[in-house]
């Protein structure tokens, strides 16, 4: 298979056009009827039409919403489920009940301690096996750290404020689902490896072989806090400015549904990482970390050749993640209850309900493109009834309502940027608005009733077409 040269396959006496890195199928070794280069499909215009959380109870002011709020306690909350000296894997332990696993320990620090006098900071490492971690000392987060998609164990290093006495230690595990757990996930494992302070007088404390006392999951959680029954089983404070940046937090909202019939996405753009519910089911995990700026993205996309991570890449310097799907049959009327578990810290305010609106759509073939009808084999017949076809859809309850470009020849661009080439039929406007203006979906072939005049004989023609939705 060549990655990067069409090529000219002879086959029983019969010449196929085989384009590069790709297969042709011949069902009756004579005519094509599919070819993994040639497929036609349309390509939906979106756009995610922002609409802000709007409030649901009698007596606020239309976006004055409010926020209840639960803190959870940092560390055991209720009694340790169980103590030992070490590590315990965190997958074994929590069996897939949550994604939460609290390690904690204590040590002391000598009054006379060099770096609680001569402005010297101790450095808190943390190995792990994955896939994320929390430090906090004595109640306050130092910081956080993360495997990735290609490799999920990781080091963590984080300056530390102790001081003279006994030091509280709360490691907050996290798994995350990652991509590349596959049918290894639970041998592979997670969880902590190896836990050291830096920079005492004495040099390193290495507190793995400590007495660890573990709890499994949070209270939140444990409470069932996200589901009608469990609301009340925690004292939530309720206020119209929550608390920003905070790690560790519950947040909740009675919302309104979005209008429209489009599909929901919940924009969790200006969060940090967690999960989210609404009236209870869970819509998931969030966590929209920004891809590397320095990461190798393209403007266009060149599907030939071996797949790499790296190919086709869009989007360097966005969050990975942003929107996150919300069915509209879990949405009621009225007095939605959207719970957010923020793990790391982030902006309530800023989250919102995005619509996906179909604006527009493209589609794109050629005229050496196999038929649609597979039911006929004559593929290579000149009859036009045997010829591509161009198939336009708008959604439901919108008609093509203006034919943004349209050209028969050798058009350039992709959809959203469509130009004209060297060679253009003049009437390829007129025969996609007469096809498909005001109609909710159309199809044009290539036939000669519709394109008469070959512009250029010894050019394989192509067809591209951009229409909006409204």
């Amino acid at each position: 298979m060549d990655d990067k040269t069409d090529k000219i396959i002879n086959f029983q006496n019969r010449s196929y056009h085989v384009p590069a890195w790709s297969v042709s199928i011949l069902p009756d070794c004579k005519n094509v009827i599919f070819n993994t280069a040639k497929v036609s499909s349309q390509t939906s215009i979106v756009d995610m039409t922002i609409e802000s959380l709007q409030v649901s109870v009698s007596g606020q002011e239309m976006g004055n919403l409010k926020w209840d709020v639960f803190t959870e306690k940092v560390g055991v909350w209720g009694n340790a489920d169980f103590s030992t000296r070490g590590f315990v894997d965190h997958i074994n332990t929590t069996k897939d009940l949550t994604d939460y696993l609290w390690y904690t320990t204590s040590f002391f620090v000598e009054e006379n301690e060099d770096t609680l006098h001569n402005g010297s900071i101790p450095i808190l490492a943390i190995e792990s096996k994955g896939h994320a971690v929390q430090a906090f000392v004595n109640q306050e987060l130092q910081g956080s750290g993360y495997g990735n998609g290609s490799k999920s164990s990781f080091k963590f290093k984080t300056p530390v404020h102790l001081k003279a006495g006994k030091n509280e230690i709360d490691l907050l595990s996290m798994t995350v689902g990652l991509q590349n757990g596959g049918p290894h996930y639970d041998s592979v494992g997670a969880g902590l490896t190896s836990v050291k302070i830096y920079g005492f007088r004495n040099g390193t404390v290495n507190l793995s072989p400590n007495i660890w006392n573990y709890k499994i999951g949070l209270e939140g959680e444990h409470l069932t806090i996200y589901e009608a029954d469990g609301l009340d089983n925690v004292k939530w404070m309720s206020t119209s400015n929550p608390p920003k940046n905070q790690p560790l937090t519950w947040y909740k909202a009675i919302v309104n549904p979005p209008s429209g019939t489009e599909p929901v996405a919940l924009d969790m753009k200006y969060m940090g990482k967690g999960q989210a519910w609404l009236n209870g089911e869970p819509i998931g995990r969030y966590w929209p970390r920004k891809s590397s700026i320095h990461g190798e993205c393209s403007s266009t996309c060149d599907y030939r050749g071996k797949f790499s991570p790296t190919k086709c890449r869009t989007g360097c310097g966005d969050p990975t993640q942003r929107w996150y799907h919300v069915p509209r049959s879990w949405f009621q009327p009225t007095g939605n209850v959207l719970v957010i578990f923020e793990e790391k810290g982030g902006d309530p305010t800023q989250i919102s309900f995005s619509r996906r609106l179909v604006k527009g759509a493209c589609s794109f073939i050629a005229e050496d493109y196999p038929s649609p009808r597979f039911d006929s084999l004559n593929i290579s017949s000149n009859n036009d009834q045997d010829k591509p076809i161009l198939h336009l859809n708008c959604p439901e309850g919108t008609l093509i309502s203006t034919i943004e470009f349209a050209s028969y020849g050798n058009p350039i661009g992709a959809c959203g940027s469509y130009q004209r080439g060297s060679c253009h039929h003049p009437e390829s406007m007129s025969v996609v608005e007469q096809a498909c203006l005001n109609k909710k979906e159309c199809n044009v072939s290539l036939t000669k009733e519709n394109f008469d005049n070959d512009p250029c004989p010894d050019l394989t023609k192509m067809f591209a077409v951009e229409v909006a939705c409204g």
